[in-house]
């Protein structure tokens, strides 16, 4: 296997793919807080990485032929200054020609120094004694461990296999591992990792460097992105996959990550068919389909499955404090609807009456006080809703700068609002659905649900946005402002699983999940309304519930 800065793959993979061969190097030499920063309006910089206590930015400039030109080191000087790095570095898979050494010399006498990394030096950083052959690798937690040797089981059985995991669980570290494993047995095959967005592709093949020697090169395939070679491992988006196995490209194994998104029909369908010979394995964190498919009629019975209640009870999700604000319920309409059967559109449209954005920012600023380091993600009905409410926000001191972040920005806006919130400039953002699955966003402590979900799935992907466990957090708080029966019925099942006795809990102080309502009565309400809380969870609008007796809360 030919190394991952070898000039002619780096000639390959074009310039956008480059930026991140160069990034994948800095980890192995000892880079930390690597981020690609590469997109228009990046004010020369493409990677921002710290070494030794130092801030350093970097260009990087892919050439098919040509010499970089001197220009170059003007745009790594103007992103040195914009984002106050201590060093600055132009990196190439080419040469650098006269004039970009007699700019740099001319730079030295002022005593402003630039580094300069040719295709060259990359080789000779790659096989430093120094340049790490792995990055650092976390070991298996004892249910990931179990999980790992599930899937590779099935696979090695029956050639499919499905793992499900909750998020900030890990799906992705096991997935990694059963790849390696494959790679360690058959070295010569090629990998492929296919997903639904090229947001989710980038991020998958950036997590797999951890669980790969650096022999092993990584490749993205999108419709941006068509490289030839497609040895090592290949993430891509599906459309760009199917295209390349109708022209013959066969891997020795594939994983579907997000695997939920596999439906009966459509192209990861006819992809997973097209390679029906060849070992298949998905991954998710929420299997349920709107549609209903079973998406175990493709992979089989799950492997393994580690649920947020799990997670929980081993203690390797953060304590919850849940809090459902269901005092705005219509008790006129309690009282007058005796035993009749109402479908669930016809019980939320009249049993909840809506909270107002201004409500929902004032018990916001409550929680935020005496929450410790607070970051806080608002998940919104609409875009023109985020917007309003980020607004909304923006007017209290402390949340100056608070701003949306949805599908209708811009790819650059979107990567550089996330950037910022990442660093911890503005501790508190708006959403739509952006935030569901495949964007990286730092763990937060506070999550506010504004909005109505019907679907479990984004429900629980949104509350696991708040679950990742980190030194000094101890818990997230989640404020639920959207009363709906089937919300309501996700976290009397959740309150119930959480709190179940487990011989296998490895959590030693109670458990300081809480799952609590703002309103006792609509408590006792809901307690004695919803007796199946598991089956109501994913129940359709049109289903029809009785109320108990109305006399009990006619107080």
């Amino acid at each position: 296997m030919t190394s991952f800065v070898e000039p002619s793959f780096l000639r390959d993979i074009g310039p956008f793919a480059f930026t991140r061969q160069v990034e994948r190097l800095l980890l192995h030499i000892g880079f930390t807080d690597v981020i690609n920063i590469d997109g228009p309006n990046d004010q020369g910089g493409d990677i921002v990485a710290q070494f030794r206590g130092e801030r350093w930015v970097f260009q990087a400039k892919w050439k098919a032929n040509a010499p970089v030109p001197a220009t170059a080191i003007d745009e790594v000087l103007s992103a040195k200054a914009y984002y106050g790095a201590n060093r600055a570095a132009v990196v190439s898979n080419s040469r650098f020609g006269r004039t970009v050494s007699e700019r740099r010399t001319e730079l030295e006498r002022i005593g402003v120094r630039v580094e300069l990394w040719s295709g060259k030096e990359l080789l000779e950083l790659y096989n430093h004694p120094r340049t790490a052959n792995r990055l650092p690798e976390l070991p298996l937690r004892p249910y990931q461990s179990k999980a790992f040797e599930a899937v590779v089981e099935d696979l090695d059985a029956k050639g499919r296999a499905l793992l499900i995991l909750a998020t900030g669980l890990g799906k992705t570290v096991i997935g990694g591992e059963v790849i390696a494993r494959h790679l360690r047995y058959h070295p010569d095959d090629r990998v492929l990792v296919v997903a639904h967005t090229k947001d989710l592709v980038e991020q998958l093949e950036r997590a797999l460097w951890y669980h790969v020697p650096k022999s092993t090169r990584t490749q993205f395939l999108t419709g941006d992105h068509k490289p030839d070679d497609l040895r090592g491992i290949t993430c891509a988006t599906v459309a760009s996959a199917l295209a390349y196995a109708r022209r013959g490209y066969r891997p020795g194994l594939v994983m579907v990550d997000e695997a939920h998104h596999v439906a009966e029909n459509g192209q990861f369908a006819e992809l997973l068919d097209e390679l029906a010979e060849v070992p298949q394995f998905g991954v998710t964190a929420t299997p349920w389909r709107g549609d209903r498919f079973d998406i175990r009629n493709r992979f089989g019975d799950p492997s393994e499955t580690v649920g947020i209640e799990d997670g929980m009870r081993l203690g390797y999700l953060a304590d919850v404090r849940y809090r459902l604000f269901a005092d705005n319920i219509d008790w006129d309409f309690v009282r007058e609807a005796s035993q009749y059967s109402y479908t669930i559109r016809d019980l939320n449209a009249r049993l909840f009456l809506p909270e107002r954005d201004e409500a929902i920012r004032d018990h916001l600023i409550g929680v935020w006080e005496q929450t410790a380091n607070p970051r806080a993600i608002i998940f919104c009905r609409t875009v023109e809703h985020a917007e309003r409410m980020a607004s909304l926000l923006a007017a209290v001191p402390q949340w100056k700068g608070a701003y949306a972040v949805h599908a209708g920005l811009g790819p650059r806006e979107r990567q550089l609002r996330l950037m910022r919130f990442r660093n911890g400039d503005v501790p508190i953002i708006t959403a739509v659905d952006i935030l569901n699955e495949g964007v990286d966003v730092p763990d937060v402590n506070i999550i506010c649900f504004a909005r109505v979900t019907h679907s479990r799935r984004i429900f629980v992907q949104q509350l696991g946005r708040g679950l990742r466990l980190r030194t000094g957090k101890s818990h997230v708080e989640a404020l639920d402002f959207v009363s709906d029966i089937r919300r309501v019925a996700a976290i009397l099942n959740m309150r119930e699983q959480v709190a179940a006795d487990d011989i296998e809990t490895l959590r030693l102080p109670a458990s300081g999940t809480r799952f609590e309502f703002s309103d006792r009565r609509a408590e006792e309400l809901m307690r004695e309304w919803i007796k199946d809380a598991a089956s109501l969870e994913t129940a359709l609008d049109e289903s029809r519930l009785q109320f108990p007796d109305p006399d009990i809360f006619a107080g």
